[in-house]
């Protein structure tokens, strides 16, 4: 895999962290632990069992919270700042995976989250808008979208 299509990569799992901040981790979590990427120290503990079962639990519990009615909005600076930092270290952990540089994967996960974020949002709101269906429905539509989309992701290496 090429440098560049790593860094794009690492764009794209910010992205999706941008959706859905914990999803991304947990597939990661999962490929390194079941060695679809390679992850080195200091972030090799992310291929434990112990860690995929840790996060997928954390990510379980964001995707039923968001459907609910008093949820904050992802632009909210605790979610958005979460948002950024799971973007960052999606990024920074699929650059290591690739080979690529982590600095760089980082910082492309970053802007990978804030895009996700911002572009999730409207694009959320304007689909409910569009479509006169419930925000639950379209809410759905992007958990399958940002599962499957971070589990072909990691997939990839």
């Amino acid at each position: 895999m090429t440098p560049t299509n790593v860094l794009f990569l690492t764009f794209l799992i910010g992205f999706l962290a941008g959706l859905r901040a914990l999803t991304p981790i947990a597939a990661i979590a999962w490929g390194a632990h079941l060695g679809w990427l390679q992850l080195r120290t200091p972030l090799s503990w992310l291929s434990s069992i112990i860690a995929a079962v840790f996060f997928s639990v954390l990510a379980v519990g964001e995707l039923v919270t968001d459907k609910l009615p008093k949820t904050p909005s992802r632009t909210a600076p605790p979610g958005f700042i979460a948002r950024i930092l799971m973007g960052a270290l999606g990024g920074t952990c699929i650059a290591m995976a690739g080979g690529a540089g982590t600095a760089f994967g980082a910082l492309m996960g970053i802007v990978g989250a804030v895009a996700g974020t911002l572009g999730g949002y409207h694009a959320r709101k304007g689909l409910v808008k569009a479509l006169g269906s419930p925000d639950f429905v379209v809410a759905l539509i992007e958990d399958v979208i940002t599962i499957g989309g971070s589990f072909l992701l990691v997939s990839r290496f």
